[in-house]
């Protein structure tokens, strides 16, 4: 199946060599095209993503769902997200990301029109484990794309910058739901807003986002930059594209360090997603939040994240490329944000925003760093499978949050009412967040590979 969709997403051929005097005007025009194509197409997958949870609340009621119910959901979604950013990610390095990353966003589209329009839990289960999937679809494009378009020495400063598309995104996205809810009545409007955005996406990244250098006729981004690894030096520049056995097993399965970074990254993406999953609810719930409050604490965790995002990516390049490091750092005032929103009493919604966007701040940057590592570990050609693999566990976290969390807070806030059951959660995440930095210590000194 993967050999018919690698032919259909084809990247385009090498073609010959343009004039020298022609390469760093069309070279500097095109990667500026690819960061802002990648980062305005990533931003639009979140749209079309991370719109449930806001309207969550209002699901239930509509609909008659419970919490055990809508973690049910969430934990599909997540699970067949992990799967489709690992598989997704080993087609897309031998793809052409302009047709697949646009044809990608539009399928999400279709389904989120499909699940506003069928008010039905089993439709549900199967229509958001397909988006979850679809969206897989999203960031090995942009990793292929950044990893051809930008060297070595930029990566860091260059994926933070990229990366903070994922805070505008899912910043708008909770708000955007919340405001199509109350301004276009139901709450099938959360889906069908974004999905329209979605669409108009969809045609931009198709018309604005490159393939590879080669493509134009420019050369490697090694030549370009003059800038080479050590490896490089000593082998030359490896232009081939990977068999499925060399994306899958050389560059994955048997890199330890892989391995090592992906389950920190399960740990991380559980403290990430428990409250962008269940942080409206919960303040509606237990700190008497409006509507409009659960989506505005989703647009405060997520741009919280941008500044740190752009700042901690820049020193991770100064330091040498020691993500790991720097990710360990930003775990720790994570682990005193949540003791804060558990301390704080209701009333105070104003502190535990400030918490809330204290969590946003350092959190991104790991999510950022952990995916960064894909490309300093492995070879570009594997970029998609490597940051696919590490998504998988990433994801396989946010399952286990979604689907934990929600029985949580439905079976105890049932025997002890939604305040233990809540409680319980954040006790939980707690521990979490203190395993993710027993394990980010084993990466203080790894550095991308020579």
């Amino acid at each position: 199946m993967f050999g018919k969709l690698s032919n259909y997403f084809n990247p385009d051929p090498h073609i010959e060599r343009l004039p020298q005097e022609q390469i760093d005007g069309l070279y500097k025009k095109s990667r500026w095209s690819v960061l802002e194509a990648s980062f305005i197409g990533y931003a639009s997958f979140y749209i079309v993503r991370n719109n449930l949870s806001t309207v969550a609340k209002d699901i239930e009621g509509a609909l008659h769902y419970d919490y055990n119910m809508i973690g049910n959901i969430l934990a599909i979604s997540s699970i067949s997200y992990g799967l489709g950013k690992f598989l997704m990610g080993s087609l897309s390095d031998r793809s052409n990301p302009r047709k697949f990353m646009a044809f990608g966003l539009l399928l999400s589209a279709i389904l989120n029109f499909a699940f506003g329009a069928i008010p039905n839990y089993a439709v549900h289960l199967t229509l958001w484990a397909l988006n979850g999937f679809i969206q897989g679809m999203g960031w090995p494009p942009c990793g292929r794309s950044i990893g051809h378009w930008f060297s070595l020495k930029e990566r860091g400063s260059i994926f933070a910058i990229w990366n903070i598309a994922h805070n505008i995104g899912g910043g708008i996205a909770g708000m955007l739901a919340a405001y199509s809810v109350i301004h276009f009545g139901g709450w099938n409007a959360a889906f069908y807003v974004p999905g329209v955005l979605a669409v108009v996406g969809s045609v931009y990244l198709f018309l604005r986002l490159k393939d590879t250098p080669q493509s134009l006729g420019l050369p490697s981004i090694e030549e370009y930059s003059g800038f080479y690894s050590e490896a490089e030096k000593k082998f030359g520049v490896n232009e081939k594209e990977l068999s499925y056995k060399e994306l899958f097993v050389d560059n994955i399965l048997k890199n330890k360090l892989i391995w090592l970074f992906a389950i920190a990254n399960l740990f991380v993406y559980i403290v990430r997603y428990a409250m962008l999953d269940w942080g409206p609810t919960y303040l509606r719930e237990v700190k008497n939040a409006s509507l409009e409050g659960g989506g505005l604490a989703i647009l405060i965790i997520e741009f919280g994240g941008i500044p740190s995002t752009i700042l901690m990516g820049w020193l991770s390049d100064k330091f040498g490329g020691r993500r790991g490091m720097i990710s360990l750092l930003c775990m720790i005032p994570i682990l005193f944000a949540f003791a804060g929103i558990y301390l704080n009493p209701p009333g105070n919604l104003w502190f535990d925003m400030t918490m809330l966007a204290i969590v946003g701040f350092f959190i991104y940057p790991p999510v950022m760093l952990l995916g960064v590592v894909g490309l300093d570990l492995t070879s570009k050609k594997a970029v998609g499978t490597a940051a696919g693999f590490i998504g998988l566990f990433g994801y396989l976290g946010r399952t286990i949050q979604a689907k934990g969390f929600g029985w949580m807070a439905d079976h105890y806030g049932k025997l002890y009412g939604a305040e233990f059951g809540w409680n319980l959660v954040i006790w939980s995440i707690l521990g979490v967040t203190l395993i993710s930095i027993i394990l980010l210590a084993f990466t203080w000194n790894i550095k991308p590979k020579a």
